[in-house]
């Protein structure tokens, strides 16, 4: 049994029954489904054209926190080019030039440096700002290869240096406590015994007989004994060229082969051998030749004391030996 379904009729003022028959039931759900359609479609084209999908949406906030990385990173990269610039400019221009050793040339730092062959770079052709920053930590990559074994040779150069510092004449012998006058004889002079010109090869330190006398500079004990002109005298050798001779001495303080440090012990003031006064001798060779002392015991002193002792020394220029 079909369903009533009632419609009002004007005419008689009344709700009258009708029946759909199958026809027009089809018809009406043709054009519905026509228009739900259309309008489904319709909004589906609306949708995708501006609306992002929620993958799409998840890709764009992925790429955003990968932009933010890469703005960080290329930050850093300009932070570290700075660095080691600055780090290379000390490498040349200080620490070379301190130790006395010359810049790496241009040839060895840039040597090799490249790297782009080693990415696809047809990949990467749309974003030229990843190739550039690419070819960059290639070129601070081997530039922090090249400075890092800079700084090893310059660190092995440092340690050479300062044994030969160390070793080097540097500090006067006797103190300006017990020193008494410093004779400035170095050259030529009347022998005080002898009474003939001959050549005097060191400095005369006048101090009170006993007095402590130091080693100049790292070295080891050469030689030790007494000679007839010299007296008690220590023969030091300091390598890198260097010997040092402490004569006239009263005693001892160190025996042959003894290694010893700067401002040691080593010794102390006599008048011994060809001595008219209780004093030392001090001669400072370098390759074999006698060098004025003069010149290496500056360090030890400040500009004013150095100079009184100048003044002072020129005062008397009589040989004690």
């Amino acid at each position: 049994m079909r369903r009533s379904k009632y419609r009002y009729n004007p005419d008689t003022c009344r709700y009258e029954p009708y029946y759909t028959d199958g026809i027009r039931f089809w018809k009406h759900f043709f054009v519905f489904m026509f228009f739900s359609t259309a309008l489904a479609l319709t909004g589906y084209i609306f949708s995708v054209q501006y609306f992002d999908s929620l993958d799409e949406i998840d890709l764009k906030v992925r790429n955003e926190k990968l932009k933010i990385s890469w703005s960080i990173l290329h930050h850093r990269i300009e932070e570290v080019q700075q660095q080691l610039a600055s780090l290379i400019q000390k490498d040349d221009q200080n620490y070379r030039v301190i130790l006395d050793s010359n810049p790496l040339p241009a040839s060895i730092r840039e040597a090799g440096i490249g790297g782009s062959e080693k990415m696809n770079l047809t990949a990467y052709a749309e974003y030229p700002y990843l190739v550039a920053d690419h070819i960059t930590v290639e070129k601070l990559r081997h530039q922090m290869e090249v400075e890092v074994q800079s700084l090893e040779e310059l660190s092995l150069i440092l340690e050479e240096k300062l044994i030969a510092w160390a070793a080097r004449p540097a500090i006067q012998p006797v103190s300006n406590k017990q020193l008494e006058k410093l004779h400035l004889t170095y050259g030529t002079r009347l022998h005080p015994i002898f009474k003939i010109w001959k050549d005097h090869k060191g400095l005369d330190f006048a101090a009170p007989e006993g007095s402590p006398v130091f080693a100049t500079g790292d070295g080891r004990v050469g030689m030790a004994y007494f000679s007839s002109s010299y007296g008690k005298v220590i023969y030091l050798d300091h390598g890198h060229n260097f010997e040092t001779r402490y004569a006239h001495l009263s005693a001892f303080a160190v025996s042959v082969g003894e290694n010893v440090k700067r401002g040691q012990l080593i010794g102390y003031v006599g008048n011994t051998g060809n001595s008219v006064a209780p004093h030392l001798h001090y001669e400072v060779l370098f390759n074999g030749q006698h060098i004025n002392p003069l010149n290496f015991f500056q360090r030890d002193l400040s500009t004013d004391e150095y100079q009184k002792l100048i003044d002072a020394g020129s005062e008397n220029s009589i040989s004690l030996d």
